[in-house]
């Protein structure tokens, strides 16, 4: 099948992919997942172990993007008055002012969001789905777009508060960033940090040449019917399946079909293709997913990765 129609923007998104894989090195399936979840409208979960470059990873996106950047470094003492912002009084005009906090950019770091408390991880719910946030009974927009990284370190749990399943299913895709090539590695004890090489980082897309390839990737993507079939195949195994309490909800295979647009756009197509489909269901589904093993070092992924060796991939 050939594409029907040119992909607007695409030379642009790959720019922003070649850019940071020359700046990252050795973290390429990484950053194409970042710029997925941004295409898709999504947020992204970076799980792995403290040292591999995701807040780094989260710095050089936006600075190649050109978009507006907050982080937030959680701890146990973080309110949600520190993320949303709060009205302070105002004596000169005799009323109170909002005043934004960190949650009012385009792309928002998140740095170890399980050692938030859970009333805190709540109050990024309805940032992550709504694109709003409401702040004493007053409901702000976000600026738009809006991605929100956020990072967590799975091997330390001393002070943690694991996320719920209602706020893990608020992120698109969920990844780790794992150690680079040893070659490549060996170049980075070489040359030491890379953090201050931010700065020589610029944009090389618009934020207006983003939103157009967003549209395309909603509207100019098709999903044929056989394709969605797999897609829903997979999502219903999941939810049979004797070892899994909850399978994928609907939210999923949402996210899953939004996520195989993009994936198919980066590729050069206006289609999706089963392959597209597959080769995003681990990092869509996989942190989804609740088990009824407690086995320690129950492995989600490896869960999922059997189901979609069981269901045939059709021919399109």
């Amino acid at each position: 099948m050939e594409p029907r129609t040119s992909l607007p923007r695409r030379d642009d998104i790959l720019a922003v992919v070649e850019t940071l894989a020359g700046f990252l090195q050795g973290k390429e399936r990484t950053i194409r997942l970042c710029v997925i979840a941004l295409l898709a409208g999504g947020n992204l979960l970076l799980e792995d172990i403290p040292g591999l470059g995701k807040t780094t990873l989260a710095l050089a996106l936006s600075r190649v993007l050109g978009l507006s950047f907050g982080r937030i470094q959680c701890t146990s003492d973080l309110l949600p008055s520190d993320i949303t912002g709060l009205s302070i009084f105002n004596r000169d005009e005799n009323r109170f002012t909002f005043i934004p906090g960190p949650l009012f950019n385009n792309l928002l770091l998140v740095d170890e969001i399980n050692r938030a408390m859970p009333k805190t991880q709540s109050a990024l719910l309805e940032a992550m789905e709504e694109r709003k946030v409401t702040v004493e009974g007053t409901t702000h927009d976000l600026p738009f777009p809006f991605l929100v990284v956020a990072t967590q370190n799975p091997a330390e749990q001393v002070g943690t508060h694991p996320l719920p399943e209602s706020q893990l299913d608020r992120f698109l895709l969920c990844t780790g960033v794992g150690y680079p090539p040893e070659e490549i590695e060996k170049a980075i004890i070489r040359g030491g940090s890379i953090r201050d090489e931010l700065k020589k980082l610029t944009p090389v897309i618009s934020t207006q040449a983003l939103l157009e390839a967003q549209r395309s990737v909603r509207e100019r993507v098709f999903l044929s019917e056989k394709v969605t079939d797999y897609l829903y195949r997979i999502v219903a195994a999941t939810r049979r399946h004797p070892l899994i309490l909850s399978g994928l909800s609907t939210r999923a295979a949402i996210n899953l079909a939004e996520a195989s647009r993009a994936n198919a756009y980066l590729q050069g197509r206006d289609y999706v293709i089963p392959e597209d489909v597959k080769e995003l269901a681990l990092p869509v589904g996989g942190h989804r997913l609740i088990v009824a093993s407690d086995r320690e070092g129950f492995n989600k992924e490896q869960l999922l990765r059997s189901i979609l060796k069981e269901i045939p991939v059709p021919l399109v």
